[in-house]
């Protein structure tokens, strides 16, 4: 399963790494296996990790072949076999036999239009190191959940919305309006969620 979490903090302040670390705890289920932050001066990310692809070398969070962008992943890309046979074709050095390192060195080659080769399920995460932006995608059903909310200029995202809940800046209160959609027709409207100001990541 696996589970994503993360907070993008333009001011700089200090403190998001004990704080991401209680988001991933929150989902901690979702990955038994193993997990991992990245920290920069504006971005945490980490993830939750149930091995079942490379289970020695898969660690997450991991870069591409630069060290320029940074992958959290939930999620299979199915043909990544194949993806990654042309991406030795045009000489990217792989460290690992995952998925996940294929992803993020398919985004360094094709930014966004990388999703268009991928036949997998997923929600993932990309930091670009260098230009400080980041790129967060679901696969095109939205198998895989992710959900994000700002709050005082920054930017919360996570597998599931109880791990934004463990930032004290991020407000716990209902819509009236979301939940009136529930009652009608059993779910919240993507990309509204029964939360106020918290949104679902559209597939």
């Amino acid at each position: 399963m696996c589970g994503v979490a993360g907070i993008i903090d333009y001011s700089g302040r200090s403190g998001s790494i004990p704080a991401v670390g209680a988001m991933l705890r929150a989902i901690s289920y979702r990955g038994p296996d193993e997990s991992g932050i990245y920290n920069s001066p504006v971005a945490t990310i980490g993830n939750v990790r149930l091995s079942i692809i490379d289970l020695a070398t898969g660690q997450q969070p991991l870069s591409d072949m630069t060290g320029r962008y940074w992958i959290v992943f939930n999620g299979e890309i199915f043909n990544y076999i194949e993806l990654r046979e042309d991406l030795e074709k045009k000489n990217v050095k792989l460290k690992t036999q995952s998925d996940t390192e294929v992803l993020v060195n398919l985004f360094a080659l094709y930014g966004e239009k990388c999703l268009n080769l991928l036949n997998g399920q997923f929600a993932v995460a990309i930091w670009d190191k260098i230009e400080e932006t980041l790129f967060i995608a679901r696969d095109r059903v939205g198998i895989r959940p992710l959900f994000y909310t700002i709050a005082n200029g920054v930017l919360y995202f996570a597998s599931e919305i109880k791990a934004l809940f463990q930032n004290k800046e991020v407000r716990r209160e209902l819509s009236p309006e979301n939940l009136a959609q529930v009652y009608t027709v059993w779910t919240a409207l993507t990309p509204a969620t029964v939360f106020s100001d918290i949104s679902e990541l559209p597939p």
